[in-house]
This record gives structure tokens, sequence and C-alpha cells, in this order.
């Protein structure tokens, strides 16, 4: 009597493990070079055209341009979604899920407004970087010190008020492990403060196409879906803990978890 083997066949295994480590030297001695390449010639193209352009139009510019080229570099294809339902000239706070870096590419590209970024303030003492988030009229926000904290977030609001869109990311990091992390408040407190809607938005795929704390960038699908806005008008502080709730169920209502 025949028997049928149950030995598993050892060759797609090891099939996908020589392409994940070409993929691996790909990036490592191709794309990572161009990203290094793209991002000194765009920030400084972005640094001395701040010097004529006050408004941040021409760095935003520059950031999209660095976006672009590091997207068709690595092979990062983005389905978008829901853009219908944005409105590119009224003011807003966009609330996003933080997967990867490549997060931010991904919404300078197809994002279609003017938007600057909430980023804690240690990042504004950096060289390079920090003069390029001043420059470029980035908004710093200070984090862990009550007073401070409130007397920035009110500041921020003024300049949203103002007429500055911004995005921010209310888990305050990138996720570690695929899975979307609790919400901060102090997002929705500066909503509120500001008055402005919000608009949620889920990213997916950016965590397979690189994962935090490595340099292998991959080439593959990632979506960006914009939710409807979400009206802040009329509300008090006391509201932000359920506008945060309000915001995330939205976000994670599309959310895929990555499973590494």
């Amino acid at each position: 009597m025949d028997t049928v083997s149950t030995v598993p066949a050892k060759k797609p295994l090891a099939g996908a493990r020589t392409r994940h480590y070409l993929s691996y030297a790909r990036s490592l001695l191709f794309t990572n070079n161009l990203i290094y390449l793209y991002t000194a010639v765009c920030g400084t193209a972005s640094l001395g055209g701040s010097l004529f352009d006050a408004h941040g139009r021409w760095q935003h510019g520059c950031a999209r341009a660095w976006s672009r080229a590091i997207l068709a570099t690595g092979g990062i294809r983005v389905r978008v979604e829901g853009l219908e339902s944005l409105d590119p000239h009224a003011t807003a706070i966009f609330c996003v899920n933080h997967q990867s870096a490549m997060d931010i590419p991904v919404l300078f590209v197809n994002l279609p407004v003017q938007f600057r970024f909430v980023a804690k303030r240690s990042l504004f003492h950096l060289p390079f970087l920090g003069w390029h988030l001043r420059r470029s009229g980035h908004i710093p926000v200070d984090r862990g010190r009550p007073r401070q904290s409130l007397k920035s977030l009110e500041q921020a609001a003024e300049r949203i008020r103002a007429g500055s869109s911004v995005v921010l990311f209310p888990e305050g990091h990138r996720s570690r492990d695929g899975q979307m992390l609790p919400f901060k408040t102090g997002s929705f407190h500066l909503a509120i403060l500001a008055g402005v809607p919000i608009v949620p938005i889920t990213l997916n795929g950016t965590r397979q196409v690189l994962k935090p704390d490595t340099y292998h960038v991959r080439s593959g699908q990632t979506e960006m879906i914009v939710h409807r806005p979400i009206p802040t008008s009329g509300l008090t502080p006391k509201d932000a803990d359920a506008l945060c709730e309000r915001v995330r169920a939205q976000i994670a209502s599309r959310f895929v978890p990555a499973h590494d």
C-alpha cells in the first residue's frame, strides 16, 4: 500500500526567505541611500526657500516632492477613499492612526490641503530638523508639564483658528505591535479650544512597507481612508473624552491590524 508523505515542502519557505533577504539588501543599498539624498536635497531647498516664503507653502511643496520621490522609489502604492467629503478650503484638524514613519509621506502626497504637524517641542531644538519645523510653520506643544502644556495648547489653538489646518497622531507615537493604541485626550482638548472640525483618517498597510525601528522599505499597497468631518463647535473641555472615543471609533471602523 502506498503512503503519502506528510512532510511539508521546503522550497516555498526557502524562496520566501530568499526574497526577503533580496528585498532587505535592495532597501539598504539602494532605497535608503536615495531617501537620504532626497532628504538632503529637499531639506536644503525647503530651508532656502523659507527665506522668501513666510507662510510655509514653498516648504510644504518641498515636503510633497520629497514624499512623492520616497513612495515612487519604494514602490509604495496608495489607494485613497473619501476625499469627496473633504472641503480643501476649510480649516480642520486631521486625526490619523500612526503605524509607521511611512505615514508622513503618504499624507503629504495624498491629502490635498496645506497642513502643518503638531509635534513635541523637543523636536524643534534638534539641528536641521528643528530648523525645518520652525521655518515650515509646524506647531510645537509641550508634553508632561501641565502648566506649559496648557499654554502651548492655547497657542496652537490660536494658530489653528487663524487658518492653519494641522495633522495630529493622537496615539502619541507609532504602534510597535500593529494594533491601534489608546488615544491621548490632549489632541481633543486642542480641537475643542480651536473650535474647528476633526477629520478622522485611517491608514492601513504602512507598517507592512516600513516597520517601526527598521530600515527595510518594502514595496506594497497601502490605503488612506478619509472619514466625514466631526464638528466641535459648542463643545466644552468636559466633552474631550467623549470626542476622543468618537474619533477613535471612526478610525477603528476601517482599521486593519497588522500581523507580523
